[in-house]
């Protein structure tokens, strides 16, 4: 297990959220898109790091701040005499490196992950020695997906393709040395620096009247829910779960999209809409949260 698990990122909620609720415009959604695939890339990494057996500790998506400069990790590993970084690229199709540059076949130039790894490694090398931690970084580029091909890569550079990561992985595990408080230090003092909101989110404006009220589907996020008996049922994918859960899930959302709203009955079962007891919307909150305040007042928290 992770020292530090990962989970969606703030961004990335309120996007498949509003993705569910409105109509984005096709830059929103291609966003939206690249954040969850870029994701998905990240979420089979961890999957494979949490194989390791050796000692080591696996912080996942850590976003850190040093000399007013904001940089992202996807993956580190702490190891007793090295900290791996790993920067997780989901690209699929074919590519070709070419002059330090990076080109999607047959000719669309990408960003080239080095230049994001190189930096992430500097600021990180630099917060560490200004926290007091001294220890080797090897910093590498992960490419995950399965599909992916690169074409005249020098081999000197710190790329890991997808048919050489379990290999890469099964090194690291032949490591026997064990780790001490120190390295417990250094974990808890990263997750410590860890930004949880980043101060960078792309989101379109949007008001409540836009949004489409409703259930999404746990499955699919599809808005085309329908109550069934005790049951929130999805007419797109066939999904079934709990009301309550559904409920509750509707909930996470409104607080996440209107922080500034208060969770009452009445605006929980507006917000659900298909849920047409309020009895039952309120016997939900009454369960799940403190009640605060009297009468026309109250409200969840």
């Amino acid at each position: 297990m992770p020292y530090k698990p990962r989970f969606e990122s703030i961004e990335l909620l309120m996007l498949k959220f509003l993705n569910s609720r409105i109509c984005l415009l096709p830059t929103e959604k291609q966003h939206y898109f690249t954040l969850k695939k870029g994701y998905e890339g990240e979420v089979l990494f961890d999957s494979l790091t949490e194989t390791l057996q050796c000692e080591c500790l696996i912080l996942n998506d850590l976003l850190l701040k040093h000399n007013n400069t904001h940089f992202q990790i996807d993956s580190i590993i702490i190891m007793p005499t090295k900290i791996y970084v790993f920067e997780v690229k989901n690209f699929g199709g074919d590519y070709n490196y070419e002059s330090d540059r990076l080109y999607k076949l047959p000719n669309t130039e990408v960003t080239n992950p080095l230049n994001q790894l190189n930096r992430c490694e500097l600021l990180l090398r630099q917060l560490l020695q200004t926290l007091g931690f001294n220890i080797p970084i090897h910093a590498s580029v992960v490419f995950i997906n399965p599909e992916f091909t690169l074409y005249q890569l020098p081999l000197n550079k710190p790329f890991i393709l997808p048919t050489q990561v379990n290999s890469y992985l099964k090194k690291l595990n032949k490591n026997t040395s064990t780790l001490n408080k120190k390295h417990i230090k250094l974990a808890d003092t990263l997750i410590s620096h860890h930004i949880v909101d980043s101060p960078f989110k792309q989101l379109p404006s949007y008001e409540y009247e836009q949004l489409q009220k409703g259930i999404t589907c746990g499955s699919c996020t599809s808005i085309s829910v329908s109550i069934e008996g005790k049951l929130c049922v999805c007419r797109e994918c066939g999904n079934e779960e709990a009301v309550e859960a559904g409920v509750l899930r509707s909930v996470k959302e409104f607080k996440l999209l209107f922080p500034e709203r208060k969770i009452t009955t009445n605006a929980i079962h507006e917000w659900c809409r298909i849920v047409n007891s309020k009895k039952r919307i309120q016997r939900i909150l009454n369960e799940n949260f403190t009640l605060l305040g009297v009468h026309q007042w109250a409200y969840f928290e």
